[in-house]
């Protein structure tokens, strides 16, 4: 076998290849989501693409992130296609003295939707609309979105849950300043939400409201700082999980009391109103993305069934797996992440480890119904060497996955394992992976279906002084069969196409640059992370897929040649520099053969001009991708 410098397969396959050194015996699937040797994976105007959930029904819900930075002049003076290279995402900042721009969007696919096949369809949550709109207002300006949105469940009567954020509020800007008319600011940081039969409910925490008592020198105030919550997963009952807000820490109450006094100073010149004082303080921090107001946090199900008196779906906060002091000043956290059929909740919460207050711990956890319906914490215990562990998923035979952080060989690992919560007492399995012993490959989960079959990924080559690529995996639970996805794929999902000799060869690519000389790469296609599978073994989640890169200028504008068309970027040698996108992926099974090393002719000189690929986004695997670096 050679080795292949542009490829990814060249450091991803081989590593993996040496780890299981032999093809095992799993489903062989294909990627139906591929378009002329493209990943049809993210909405138009947006850069990266993930599949976050897919239901019985072949339904999926994704979230596009990053908007490129090309202007509609760009393209639709056909000076670039979006398609052939990758361009920059636009550096969203934030600050109480600019606009606020949003960057992530949701989306639906399915197998039978009337655009297409499999195409990601814009879906408008909480009032946005499509990435690619060049809709323009009075003042003949771009109107953009101020509302992020997401989507992480959908179960199979179609309802989907997720989040978003608040949209854009505006007050008068009353400074010395000539250039800045308002502050901006929104009502809430995020909110759950819900879409049933085409109705949206917000799912609310329990906190929203800060109220500062009346003393003998301080006035009673009440502050509206939004809270915070997030809906996982929905499961067929119409139960949500999730978590939320349920408290202020104690020192973010100090942050917003010192914000309505710096507003009520009649002193100051231009005293800075507490809505936006309080704003500053949510946004994170522009060096080391932390938030400065923080929030008790605890696992949230919300019946969609059952509404209350103003329409919203009834709320059961899930208990935490501890009782703090009642004059604690430390934040605790519950998060509740998947529920099964029966309404159990898998997720994790700060605890006392075997009741013992010295030992503080973020841990794995489920909660499950009592005779009397109310839900009842249960620790997923693990042993002193393990720093934290976090559960995912639960299916309907109780079958519980997650993952836990502990030193394996000197070197900080995530380890996936299993728990059946019907005999707890048997304790957490870890499965081997690729080896007949334990690992030092980190690998999460991220569902199991009522089939036992898991999905996640995994960490491929066992250096340990490097960075390890990802690649997706199923596992079988009941036959403890582990395969990288990659390995199970069809030489046309990987981007292989046959010659005129009946040879299996990698699909070539060429593209013209700004200098008129003609970059022609091979098509490359791997599986970086399996999200969610559905009871037929469908699979979606995310791949990379390899586009060259385009330069541009210290102004961040694109470099457009004498030609018209823009320049590639270029490496120490003079090369196009290749690197990968992440794109949503569709994996169905198929009757077909594994494509293996044996399969196909990678020979260099079948390519001119080849680029050197960055292996970057390999290295780093986006889980939540809900966070960014921001500025207040």
């Amino acid at each position: 076998m050679k080795l292949k410098f542009d490829k990814a397969l060249s450091l991803v396959a081989i590593g993996v290849l040496s780890v299981i050194g032999s093809a095992q015996a799993a489903s062989v699937y294909e990627i139906v989501n591929i378009e002329d040797f493209d990943l049809n994976g993210t909405l138009d105007g947006t850069r990266n693409g993930y599949a976050m959930a897919i239901n019985d029904e072949d339904e999926l819900v994704g979230i596009s992130k990053g908007k490129n930075k090309l202007t509609v002049d760009d393209v639709d003076d056909s000076i670039i296609d979006v398609e052939d290279g990758i361009s920059e995402a636009e550096t969203i900042t934030y600050s109480v003295y600019s606009e606020i721009e949003a960057n992530n969007f949701t989306f639906i696919s399915s197998e039978n939707a009337s655009v297409g096949s499999w195409v990601p369809e814009f879906f408008s949550l909480a009032g946005t609309f499509d990435p690619s709109s060049t809709d323009t207002d009075s003042d003949d300006e771009l109107i953009v979105n101020d509302v992020d949105t997401y989507f992480y469940g959908i179960n199979n009567n179609g309802v989907k849950v997720g989040a978003y954020t608040g949209e854009e509020l505006t007050l008068d800007y009353e400074g010395t300043s000539t250039t800045q008319e308002y502050f901006y600011y929104r009502d809430f940081e995020m909110r759950g939400i819900a879409v049933k039969n085409d109705i949206e409910y917000p799912l609310l925490p329990s906190y929203t409201t800060y109220e500062r008592e009346q003393t003998a020198d301080i006035d009673a105030a009440t502050v509206e700082v939004g809270g915070w919550s997030v809906a996982s997963r929905v499961n067929s009952n119409n139960l949500v999980v999730g978590y939320g807000s349920t408290a202020l820490s104690s020192s973010s109450e100090d942050l917003i009391d010192a914000c309505i006094t710096a507003a009520e100073d009649t002193d100051a010149d231009n005293p800075i109103p507490t809505d936006i004082c309080v704003q500053a303080w949510q946004y994170p921090d522009e060096d080391y993305g932390t938030r400065y107001i923080n929030y008790q946090t605890r696992g949230f199900v919300w019946d969609l069934d059952n509404l209350d008196e103003d329409g919203l779906p009834e709320l059961t906060v899930l208990e935490l797996g501890l009782t703090p002091d009642e004059d604690s000043t430390l934040i605790y956290t519950a998060q509740g992440l998947g529920i099964n059929s029966n309404g159990d909740v898998a997720g994790r919460s700060h605890v006392y480890r075997n009741g013992n207050e010295d030992d503080l711990y973020f841990d794995a956890a489920y909660w499950i119904k009592d005779a009397n319906g109310d839900y009842q914490y249960n620790w997923v215990e693990m042993d002193d060497e393990v720093y934290y562990s976090i559960a995912y998923d639960i299916n309907d035979s109780g079958i519980l996955v997650g993952s836990y952080s502990k030193y394996i060989d000197g070197y900080l690992r995530s380890k996936f394992f299993t728990l059946d919560t019907n005999n707890p007492e048997e304790g957490i399995i870890t499965p081997n992976d690729f080896l007949t012993s334990l690992s030092d490959l980190s690998s999460k989960p991220k569902d199991i279906n009522n089939q036992g079959q898991v999905v996640g990924y995994i960490e491929s080559t066992y250096d340990q002084e490097k960075p390890r690529p990802k690649v997706g995996f199923l596992f079988d639970n009941n036959t403890s069969e582990f395969v990288n996805l990659n390995d199970q794929l069809t030489c046309e999902s990987k981007g292989y196409e046959k010659n005129t000799d009946g040879e299996w060869v990698r699909h070539t690519i060429s593209v013209e640059d700004g200098t008129g000389e003609i970059l022609t790469y091979g098509t490359d296609i791997s599986i970086v992370e399996a999200n969610s599978i559905n009871e037929d073994g469908t699979i979606v989640g995310t791949g990379f897929i390899l586009k060259p890169e385009y330069q541009y200028d210290i102004y961040g504008e694109l470099i457009i040649g004498e030609n018209g068309l823009p320049l590639f970027e270029l490496d120490g040698n003079g090369d196009p520099v290749t690197s990968y996108l992440p794109r949503m992926v569709v994996l169905k099974t198929t009757g077909g053969e594994a494509c293996s090393s044996s399969d196909v002719d990678d020979d260099d000189e079948s390519y001119e001009r080849l680029g050197a690929a960055s292996f970057a986004w390999l290295f780093t695997l986006p889980l939540l991708w809900l966070r960014r670096r921001v500025k207040k």
